[in-house]
């Protein structure tokens, strides 16, 4: 099972406040503890929603709006993907992380969908049209 974990934004990391030292050597010693159990897929942060952008879809039409966006405690500051074996493992994972802004913060956890979890829509054809990307994606990296 795979799973998105989310870094919810602050004010301070929308305003581009870096992190202190202590947290990225904080963070970076959980880091090596995800990647030494095997469970770190990905993992980064993210500039604050100022040198962003959404675009917005109405049927065929496309309207690009540019950050920043307003509702910080909405927004992601930075993310992990895990590979765990269940939800309860990945909660674990995450109550183990430092704080990863000053004062209060939040961490949001959401499982990835599964070639199997999209039904008879997922036809054999788009499958293996998913596995071909997947290995041309890994032979990138």
């Amino acid at each position: 099972m795979r799973f998105m974990v989310m870094v919810k934004a602050s004010k301070e990391s929308e305003a581009g406040v870096m992190p202190s030292e202590q947290l990225l050597a904080d963070m970076g010693k959980f880091n090596e503890e995800l990647v030494k159990a095997g469970v770190l897929l990905a993992g980064e942060g993210l500039q604050p929603s100022s040198k962003g952008a959404r675009v917005r879809f109405s049927g065929s039409k496309r309207t690009v709006v540019d950050g920043p966006f307003a509702q910080t405690g909405e927004l992601i500051a930075g993310f992990w993907l895990l590979q765990v074996k269940s939800r309860e493992e990945a909660i674990e994972w995450v109550k183990r992380c430092p704080n990863p802004m000053p004062g209060e913060s939040e961490i949001e956890i959401r499982q990835v969908s599964e070639a199997e979890d999209f039904g008879a829509e997922f036809t054999p054809e788009l499958q293996q049209q998913e596995e071909r990307l997947r290995a041309a994606i890994a032979t990138r990296q």
